[in-house]
């Protein structure tokens, strides 16, 4: 199988995109009525899913997308606690809505109704709806819930501990993923996913979370933002501040996906990280949407980079299913049910 550990539902049914615009709405005149929970049909769910997603699955021989909320819309800097649980239990029904709909193509991921420096038990409690509920397996957790703004503690901090205690309970992992920038120097897809990427690695060289929870385990999407590239630095830098190599120190819990859109980037990263720590994705259809006019191809078509590699058949696997099923133990559970 070929198991894309990265897709956001980025083309949403009219219904949904007119709930958040009422929340916002309300947030500005509070006189204003509560939004309720929006309705669609099954039909206005297939038709964005069946021209977009779904459609590139099929041409880019991919088989199951590991599926979440749009990222970009999360936005845990807009409006209060009860705001952001409202927004966050619409778009993760929402998912839960396509993997009824094409149980063989997607299984889901949650976002998390984080707020900037607001407590942590909504999210605790709407993972654990995910998870037992609607069968989701994993989540997508944001580092800096301001928006740009930086001023959450490090990931490494005991501010955090009651979700991974969470996540190791639940046995499933989270992918570090800020949302939309409110920060005018941080283009959200360009600068701000990478730096947050960046500095999610920097912060685990710097702490002990993987002595505290040795059984975590975290993807950093985007190709591990600019660690791949640095890794020299990295290593470098563990040993400056007397931590153990990178390479047991956190690598042991981390994991990049391969959302990086040009092959030289894909080569690097692959001579660089082992491959047990590295699980396709394509964040498609995300970030970047065009045709590169010096391929003739998607820039987020990655797994024509991944193809071009020469991987073995055994390291084609470990990338392709065999690490996703790893990380994502649910997931394995979920196919070794079906017979895959």
């Amino acid at each position: 199988m070929i198991i894309d550990c990265h897709g956001h539902q980025t083309i949403v049914p009219k219904a949904h995109t007119d709930f958040r615009a009422a929340q916002k709405a309300r947030l500005k005149d509070p006189s204003l009525p509560k939004p309720m929970q929006p309705e669609m049909s099954d039909d206005e769910i297939a038709e964005g899913i069946e021209t977009n997603q779904l459609k590139l699955i099929k041409e880019r021989g991919g088989d199951m997308t590991i599926f979440s909320p749009r990222a970009s819309a999360m936005e845990p800097h807009v409006g209060d606690a009860e705001t952001a649980l409202e927004w966050s239990i619409a778009c993760n029904n929402l998912i839960h809505r396509v993997t009824q709909l094409y149980p063989d193509n997607f299984i889901g991921v949650c976002m998390l109704p984080q707020i900037p420096g607001g407590a942590l038990d909504n999210s605790i409690a709407e993972v654990e709806r995910c998870v037992k509920e609607l069968g989701f397996i994993g989540c997508n957790l944001n580092p800096d819930p301001s928006g740009g703004h930086w001023n959450a503690p490090p990931l490494t901090d005991k501010y955090w501990y009651p979700i991974y205690e969470k996540l190791v309970e639940l046995e499933i992992p989270a992918m570090i993923h800020v949302s939309g920038s409110c920060n005018p120097a941080f283009h959200a897809t360009g600068s701000y996913y990478i730096a947050a990427d960046t500095n999610a690695f920097m912060q685990f060289i710097q702490g002990d979370l993987f002595k505290d929870f040795p059984e975590l385990k975290l993807v950093i999407p985007h190709g591990g933002g600019a660690v791949p590239y640095h890794w020299g630095r990295y290593r470098g830098l563990a040993d400056m501040l007397k931590q153990p190599p990178v390479e047991t120190h956190v690598m042991k819990n981390v994991y990049f996906d391969t959302c990086v859109y040009h092959q030289p980037g894909i080569d690097l990263l692959f001579e660089v990280i082992e491959i047990e720590n590295i699980l396709f994705g394509s964040e498609m259809v995300g970030a970047v949407r065009g045709i590169d006019p010096q391929t003739g191809h998607y820039f987020d078509d990655t797994k024509r980079y991944v193809d071009n590699l020469g991987l073995s058949k055994d390291d084609l696997y470990k990338v392709y299913e065999g690490n996703a099923r790893r990380v994502y133990p649910r997931l394995d559970k979920f196919l070794k049910a079906k017979g895959k």
